[in-house]
């Protein structure tokens, strides 16, 4: 994979649930990352030939043309297609998966890879079949919430919390490490953002108020005054003495993300600045009830195809769908933690589910700019179902 590169990585600010943001679509946050990566790297939008956008919960009435909509809506010429993608947590890293593998068949030159999210948004929905066809007498219509079931594994009979617990107590994860590492994950985030870590990611977002407009340039999520005291009063969510609580799992959120990735002759011919070079990818299944550890068998198999050792990484970036889950694939590699999630995860930040791979990406291809002794950054996530999705960056 020697000739594909990052040459721009944009992401909005990340919003609270029924946030600044809810009131945007999926497709319409997608555009706005997709325009700044488009400013960023100087691209024209017509010299892209592809394009590859994840989403999971079809949260407004376009989302089935998402990855369209945000082609033709950024600029993108209508004889460039598009194609919207749902792995699940992994989808904005699976864009990339798409879009290098366009390049590197000779199909495309330039390709927009991202993901977006609007979790605010999930329907109340009446299953078509009840809705259509009728009930029985005396049964009426029931709403069901698409949010929640989205974050089950129907097929495994499990909700994604429970696979966080059933990792804690395989690999003897307390109540108190996950607490701990919840409020290490708001306090990296309140130190980057204070040094300015993310704003050579960040893509600032307009929105209306009553009083015109405003610009959210910043996450909403996180909570940096927490202290471990009012987190340890909190009662799990999912099983009785479990470790799981709200505030050492994964914020429910909006936003999106934009990679935009060319080849070697396309950085050459048109003078573009490449961010890294994306050195590998590895996806792997894993056991649906801990699916959590997806990253683990992932991360093993990206870093053996870029040949390199986990010691030679300088920057590991796991999503945090919960503590339990990065603290249990955290121990299952020994990883080193000076190294690992240092600005703050999804405990902090929220998780949009398509967006966070398009956002770790983004994180970690910025990195590079201001750590110049870094030469391999990784970033990874669990997938839902039982899956999970690495890739290597390189600098360049």
């Amino acid at each position: 994979m020697s000739g594909v590169f990052i040459v721009a990585a944009k992401r909005t600010p990340f919003g609270a649930f029924g946030g600044s943001l809810k009131n945007l679509s999926a497709t319409e946050l997608g555009v706005v990352s997709t325009q700044a990566a488009f400013e960023a790297s100087g691209i024209n939008p017509e010299l892209v030939d592809g394009v590859y956008f994840g989403n999971v919960i079809q949260s407004s009435p376009d989302a089935a043309y998402m990855a369209r909509h945000v082609a033709l809506k950024s600029g993108i010429p209508i004889s460039t297609p598009a194609l919207t993608i749902n792995r699940l947590c992994g989808s904005g890293f699976e864009t990339l998966v798409q879009g290098a593998s366009a390049i590197r068949l000779g199909d495309a030159s330039i390709t927009l890879c991202g993901g977006s999210e609007s979790m605010s948004r999930a329907p109340l929905q009446v299953d078509g079949k009840d809705g259509r066809w009728g009930v029985n007498l005396g049964t009426g219509l029931h709403l069901r919430d698409s949010l929640w079931d989205g974050l089950t594994d129907a097929h495994a009979n499990i909700p994604m919390g429970m696979t966080a617990e059933n990792l804690a107590q395989q690999y003897n994860i307390t109540r108190q490490e996950c607490d701990e590492y919840a409020i290490r994950s708001q306090q990296t985030w309140a130190e980057a953002k204070k040094n300015g870590v993310f704003d050579l990611e960040m893509a600032p977002v307009e929105v209306k108020v009553k009083k015109g407009t405003k610009v959210v340039d910043t996450d909403e999520h996180p909570r940096p005054e927490s202290t471990l005291e009012q987190l340890s009063k909190l009662k799990p969510v999912f099983q009785k003495d479990g470790v799981v609580t709200a505030a050492n799992a994964s914020g429910i959120c909006d936003g999106a993300g934009s990679i935009l990735l060319a080849s070697e002759q396309a950085v050459l011919e048109h003078g573009l600045t490449p961010l890294a070079r994306l050195a590998s990818y590895q996806v792997t299944g894993c056991d649906p009830s801990i699916m959590g550890i997806g990253p683990v068998s992932a991360i093993q198999g990206a870093l053996q195809r870029a040949g390199i050792q986990l010691s030679q990484v300088d920057r590991m970036e796991i999503n945090e769908a919960f503590a339990a889950q990065f603290l249990s694939c955290a121990k299952a590699l020994d990883l080193d933690m000076d190294k690992t999630n240092l600005h703050g995860g999804a405990i902090a930040l929220g998780h949009p589910l398509g967006a966070s791979g398009s956002r770790i990406v983004a994180h970690l291809a910025n990195e590079f700019a201001l750590q110049p002794n870094n030469k391999y950054h990784v970033g990874s996530a669990c997938i839902g179902g039982g899956q999970g999705i690495a890739v290597v960056l390189e600098r360049v």
